[in-house]
Protein backbone atom coordinates (compact mmCIF):
# COMPACT_ATOMS: atom_id res chain seq x y z
CA UNK A 1 0.00 0.00 0.00
CA UNK A 2 1.12 3.70 -0.58
CA UNK A 3 1.83 5.99 2.41
CA UNK A 4 -1.40 7.75 1.43
CA UNK A 5 -3.39 4.55 1.41
CA UNK A 6 -2.42 3.61 4.67
CA UNK A 7 -2.56 7.69 6.31
CA UNK A 8 -6.42 7.15 4.76
CA UNK A 9 -6.85 4.22 6.92
CA UNK A 10 -5.37 5.81 10.02
CA UNK A 11 -7.26 9.16 9.37
CA UNK A 12 -10.65 7.17 9.17
CA UNK A 13 -9.90 5.52 12.29
CA UNK A 14 -9.51 8.59 14.48
CA UNK A 15 -12.14 10.27 12.59
CA UNK A 16 -14.33 7.85 13.88
CA UNK A 17 -12.72 8.01 17.17
CA UNK A 18 -12.90 11.89 16.96
CA UNK A 19 -16.41 10.58 16.24
CA UNK A 20 -17.31 8.77 18.83
CA UNK A 21 -16.11 11.70 21.61
CA UNK A 22 -18.28 14.22 19.77
CA UNK A 23 -21.40 11.87 20.39
CA UNK A 24 -20.89 11.36 23.82
CA UNK A 25 -19.89 15.10 24.73
CA UNK A 26 -23.53 16.25 22.94
CA UNK A 27 -25.45 13.96 24.55
CA UNK A 28 -23.78 14.88 28.16
CA UNK A 29 -24.14 18.58 27.57
CA UNK A 30 -27.73 18.09 26.66
CA UNK A 31 -28.14 16.13 29.97
CA UNK A 32 -25.67 17.98 32.23
CA UNK A 33 -24.00 14.73 32.91
CA UNK A 34 -22.00 12.45 31.88
CA UNK A 35 -23.76 9.81 29.41
CA UNK A 36 -22.51 6.38 27.56
CA UNK A 37 -24.35 5.49 24.81
CA UNK A 38 -24.18 1.93 22.94
CA UNK A 39 -22.94 4.25 19.51
CA UNK A 40 -20.08 5.18 21.46
CA UNK A 41 -18.67 1.51 22.33
CA UNK A 42 -19.59 0.42 18.58
CA UNK A 43 -18.11 3.06 17.17
CA UNK A 44 -14.70 2.92 19.52
CA UNK A 45 -14.36 -0.86 17.87
CA UNK A 46 -14.66 -0.49 14.72
CA UNK A 47 -11.73 2.37 14.57
CA UNK A 48 -9.82 0.43 16.65
CA UNK A 49 -9.98 -2.38 13.98
CA UNK A 50 -8.44 0.13 11.72
CA UNK A 51 -6.10 1.42 13.83
CA UNK A 52 -4.16 -1.92 14.51
CA UNK A 53 -4.63 -1.94 11.16
CA UNK A 54 -2.80 1.28 10.44
CA UNK A 55 -0.48 0.46 13.27
CA UNK A 56 0.61 -2.91 11.55
CA UNK A 57 1.14 -0.83 8.02
CA UNK A 58 3.30 1.46 9.84
CA UNK A 59 5.04 -1.07 11.56
CA UNK A 60 4.13 0.84 14.53
CA UNK A 61 4.42 -1.66 17.49
CA UNK A 62 3.08 1.38 19.88
CA UNK A 63 -0.24 1.76 17.99
CA UNK A 64 -0.82 -2.14 17.84
CA UNK A 65 -0.53 -2.38 21.36
CA UNK A 66 -2.89 0.35 22.45
CA UNK A 67 -5.53 -1.72 20.43
CA UNK A 68 -5.16 -5.13 21.25
CA UNK A 69 -5.20 -3.33 25.10
CA UNK A 70 -8.59 -1.90 24.73
CA UNK A 71 -10.54 -3.96 21.73
CA UNK A 72 -11.72 -6.99 23.56
CA UNK A 73 -12.92 -4.32 26.69
CA UNK A 74 -15.08 -2.29 24.02
CA UNK A 75 -16.48 -5.40 23.44
CA UNK A 76 -17.26 -5.77 26.80
CA UNK A 77 -19.12 -2.61 27.05
CA UNK A 78 -21.57 -3.87 23.77
CA UNK A 79 -22.16 -6.86 26.24
CA UNK A 80 -22.96 -5.34 29.68
CA UNK A 81 -25.14 -3.01 27.56
CA UNK A 82 -26.79 -5.98 25.74
CA UNK A 83 -25.91 -4.69 21.91
CA UNK A 84 -22.89 -7.02 21.46
CA UNK A 85 -25.49 -10.14 20.89
CA UNK A 86 -27.85 -8.11 18.66
CA UNK A 87 -24.75 -8.80 16.23
CA UNK A 88 -24.69 -11.19 13.35
CA UNK A 89 -23.24 -14.24 14.83
CA UNK A 90 -20.50 -14.77 11.90
CA UNK A 91 -19.59 -10.88 12.67
CA UNK A 92 -19.14 -11.72 16.40
CA UNK A 93 -16.95 -14.52 15.59
CA UNK A 94 -14.43 -12.50 13.33
CA UNK A 95 -14.55 -9.08 15.81
CA UNK A 96 -13.18 -11.99 18.39
CA UNK A 97 -10.44 -13.58 16.46
CA UNK A 98 -9.56 -10.74 14.20
CA UNK A 99 -6.43 -9.65 15.91
CA UNK A 100 -5.05 -13.50 15.93
CA UNK A 101 -5.91 -13.40 12.10
CA UNK A 102 -3.75 -10.52 11.43
CA UNK A 103 -0.75 -12.07 13.03
CA UNK A 104 -1.67 -15.66 11.54
CA UNK A 105 -1.71 -14.10 8.11
CA UNK A 106 1.24 -12.03 8.43
CA UNK A 107 3.59 -15.36 9.33
CA UNK A 108 2.06 -17.15 6.38
CA UNK A 109 3.04 -14.35 4.09
CA UNK A 110 6.59 -13.60 5.90
CA UNK A 111 5.41 -9.85 6.20
CA UNK A 112 5.52 -9.92 10.10
CA UNK A 113 8.54 -9.14 11.52
CA UNK A 114 9.28 -9.30 15.74
CA UNK A 115 12.36 -7.94 15.13
CA UNK A 116 11.11 -4.92 12.79
CA UNK A 117 8.21 -3.84 15.31
CA UNK A 118 11.07 -3.52 18.29
CA UNK A 119 13.64 -2.60 15.83
CA UNK A 120 12.41 0.26 13.16
CA UNK A 121 15.08 2.11 11.93
CA UNK A 122 12.34 5.05 11.87
CA UNK A 123 11.51 4.54 15.83
CA UNK A 124 14.87 4.80 17.82
CA UNK A 125 14.07 2.46 21.16
CA UNK A 126 13.85 5.50 23.40
CA UNK A 127 11.10 6.77 21.18
CA UNK A 128 9.34 3.26 21.06
CA UNK A 129 9.25 3.18 25.27
CA UNK A 130 7.87 6.55 25.14
CA UNK A 131 5.03 5.94 22.62
CA UNK A 132 4.57 2.21 24.61
CA UNK A 133 4.07 3.95 28.09
CA UNK A 134 1.99 6.88 26.87
CA UNK A 135 -0.29 4.00 25.11
CA UNK A 136 -0.50 2.52 28.07
CA UNK A 137 -1.54 5.08 30.51
CA UNK A 138 -4.08 6.34 27.63
CA UNK A 139 -5.42 2.60 27.72
CA UNK A 140 -5.48 2.26 31.30
CA UNK A 141 -8.41 4.54 31.84
CA UNK A 142 -10.45 1.33 30.27
CA UNK A 143 -9.47 -0.66 32.42
CA UNK A 144 -10.46 1.20 35.11
CA UNK A 145 -13.45 1.94 33.13
CA UNK A 146 -14.19 -2.06 32.89
CA UNK A 147 -13.87 -2.36 36.66
CA UNK A 148 -16.35 0.16 37.71
CA UNK A 149 -18.58 -1.08 35.30
CA UNK A 150 -18.77 -4.52 36.55
CA UNK A 151 -18.97 -3.25 40.19
CA UNK A 152 -21.79 -0.93 39.25
CA UNK A 153 -23.39 -3.41 36.70
CA UNK A 154 -23.69 -1.03 33.93
CA UNK A 155 -21.56 0.56 31.53
CA UNK A 156 -20.16 4.42 32.49
CA UNK A 157 -17.76 6.56 32.20
CA UNK A 158 -16.38 7.85 35.56
CA UNK A 159 -13.93 10.73 36.39
CA UNK A 160 -10.88 8.95 36.86
CA UNK A 161 -11.64 7.88 32.71
CA UNK A 162 -11.68 11.16 31.63
CA UNK A 163 -8.66 12.41 33.83
CA UNK A 164 -6.78 9.09 32.68
CA UNK A 165 -7.71 9.71 28.98
CA UNK A 166 -5.89 13.52 29.13
CA UNK A 167 -2.76 12.73 30.43
CA UNK A 168 -2.14 9.44 28.15
CA UNK A 169 -3.19 11.74 25.40
CA UNK A 170 -0.87 15.13 26.24
CA UNK A 171 1.79 11.78 26.42
CA UNK A 172 0.89 10.74 22.85
CA UNK A 173 0.91 14.39 21.35
CA UNK A 174 4.25 14.28 22.58
CA UNK A 175 5.03 10.73 20.64
CA UNK A 176 2.97 12.03 18.05
CA UNK A 177 5.18 15.07 16.98
CA UNK A 178 8.54 13.08 17.86
CA UNK A 179 7.21 10.40 15.76
CA UNK A 180 5.31 13.31 12.65
CA UNK A 181 2.48 11.05 12.48
CA UNK A 182 -0.02 13.21 11.75
CA UNK A 183 -2.97 10.97 12.35
CA UNK A 184 -2.24 10.21 16.24
CA UNK A 185 -1.53 14.12 16.65
CA UNK A 186 -4.90 15.12 14.39
CA UNK A 187 -6.83 12.85 16.33
CA UNK A 188 -5.67 13.63 20.26
CA UNK A 189 -5.42 17.10 19.70
CA UNK A 190 -9.42 17.25 19.29
CA UNK A 191 -9.99 15.03 22.24
CA UNK A 192 -8.17 16.89 24.79
CA UNK A 193 -11.07 19.20 24.64
CA UNK A 194 -13.78 16.59 25.32
CA UNK A 195 -11.87 15.38 28.13
CA UNK A 196 -11.20 18.48 29.94
CA UNK A 197 -15.33 19.47 29.43
CA UNK A 198 -15.93 16.14 30.71
CA UNK A 199 -13.97 16.30 34.10
CA UNK A 200 -15.79 19.56 34.47
CA UNK A 201 -19.32 17.86 33.73
CA UNK A 202 -17.95 15.03 35.86
CA UNK A 203 -17.27 16.89 39.32
CA UNK A 204 -20.29 19.16 38.50
CA UNK A 205 -22.61 15.98 39.01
Amino acid sequence: MSSWQIYAVGLIAQSLFSGRLLLQWILSEKHKKVLTPSLFWKLSLFASFLLFVYGYLREDFAIMLGQAITYFIYIRNLQLQGEWQKAPLILRIFLYFFPLLIVIYSYNNNAYDIEKLFYNDAIPLWLLILGSGAQMIFNLRFFYQWIYSERKKKSSLPLGFWILSLVGALLILVYAILRKDPVLFIGHITGCFIYIRNIILSKKS
